[in-house]
């Protein structure tokens, strides 16, 4: 068979793992496809490599299309999310001082309140707490905000941008105070001695979807079988990635010199859900830290670009009922739908739902009767339904 040769950009992440994994064992090939893998060095040359048409699809946080969508990036086509690739994996981490700060003060570093956390680190921030994301339209700065919102130190926090393998130099040099960043660079700012783990994303919103598979809607159009092998070759991928006898292999693979470069016990911290908090090696165990298919976590659920959309307009001054009107269209659920009923996913009964409002699995109308959901409810108790933000 004469293959099809996509090029993926993507960047160096345990989330990237249903790429790396479609190309290195086999899934692309069986549906006809090579990949050629790009690793990148920041979200914004991931953008750019994508509109410029530099790559065909990319590995990319999953608010980055809605803000293109609503005109805050370059001029480039319309950006799809074809699917959802990786939901959790994040990690907060704060600088050593702060650190030593907090268990002066008797803070125990579990994972399971994250009230606790937060009213620790406002005891000893003191001043303006500056703290590190991947990029300003990205899950992390939800995470952040949404933390820290209603709190003194909401008025004194400023958000940076970092790229992902600079976290721990960041933090090393005191350019930032904490960092929120998808795995293993928290766990690399742990294992250099320049960080402690605070909190799991998951501590915060049970289910923050974290990077996409975005395609432009040009390429989409033009291309749509390459695009649906693309899209059944990364769900295999990551229905493979969530059995956990496997999630050790897929260690050893990302941490290969092309991939990672990293040592594959850096990589297993996050994909096993078993993170090393402090350089001391105090263990956390949080299971089901990320996930790459359970639960329709590749569903592009057009209520989370809603929910992005609301954040990124009121950031900017924008109306918030055409930014979400403007940003569900670019959350593909009709690829997904299309692409993914012949591989046997089943697929959820509707396209949108209420974000937050699940704090345990919940079983709901599917294709084949009916699938379980897995809990999405955020710290705080809120809930975001789509059809009221759009009255």
């Amino acid at each position: 068979m004469t293959l099809s040769t996509l090029r993926l950009g993507y960047l160096p992440l345990i989330d990237a793992a249903p790429l790396i994994v479609a190309h290195e064992l086999g899934f692309a090939a069986e549906e006809g496809l090579g990949l050629d893998l790009v690793r990148l060095q920041s979200w914004a040359q991931c953008r750019d490599m994508l509109g410029l048409g530099q790559v065909d699809a990319a590995h990319m946080l999953v608010p980055m299309p809605v803000a293109q969508a609503l005109g805050l990036g370059p001029a480039f086509p319309r950006f799809d999310l074809a699917m959802v690739l990786a939901v959790g994996g994040q990690a907060i981490a704060i600088s050593a001082q702060l650190a030593d700060a907090m268990r002066a003060r008797g803070h125990g570093f579990d994972f399971d309140d994250p009230v606790a956390a937060r009213d620790a680190l406002a005891a000893v921030a003191g001043g303006v707490l500056r703290v590190g994301v991947p990029f300003p339209f990205s899950t992390q700065a939800e995470l952040v905000r949404r933390w820290l919102a209603n709190t003194p130190l909401a008025k004194n926090v400023t958000i940076h941008t970092v790229p992902p393998p600079q976290m721990a130099d960041a933090l090393a040099l005191g350019e930032v105070d904490a960092f929120c960043v998808g795995e293993p660079w928290a766990s690399y700012a742990v294992e250099r001695g320049v960080g402690t783990l605070l909190l799991a994303g998951r501590s915060i919103w049970a289910a923050p979807p974290e990077k996409g598979l975005v395609l432009t809607q040009d390429f989409t159009q033009a291309h749509p079988e390459e695009t649906g092998r693309l899209m059944r070759a990364i769900w295999r991928a990551g229905r493979w990635l969530d059995q956990p006898d496997n999630r050790s292999t897929a260690a050893e693979i990302m941490s290969r010199t092309a991939y990672l470069n990293l040592p594959p016990e850096l990589s297993e911290r996050g994909l096993l859900g078993r993170l090393h908090i402090s350089a001391a090696g105090e263990v956390r165990h949080f299971p089901d830290f990320i996930r790459f298919h359970q639960g329709a976590a590749n569903f592009p659920w057009r209520s989370l670009a809603a929910l992005f959309a609301r954040r990124i307009a009121q950031l900017h001054g924008l109306d918030p009922t055409e930014a979400i009107a403007t940003a569900t269209a670019c959350f593909r659920t009709d690829l997904y739908r299309q692409h993914l009923r012949s591989a046997g996913a089943d697929l959820p009964g509707a396209s949108a739902r209420m974000e937050g409002a699940m704090a345990h699995p919940t079983a709901v109308a599917s294709e084949k009767g009916q699938m379980i959901l897995g809990p999405d409810a955020f710290f705080d108790g809120d809930i975001f339904d789509p059809a009221f933000a759009l009255r």
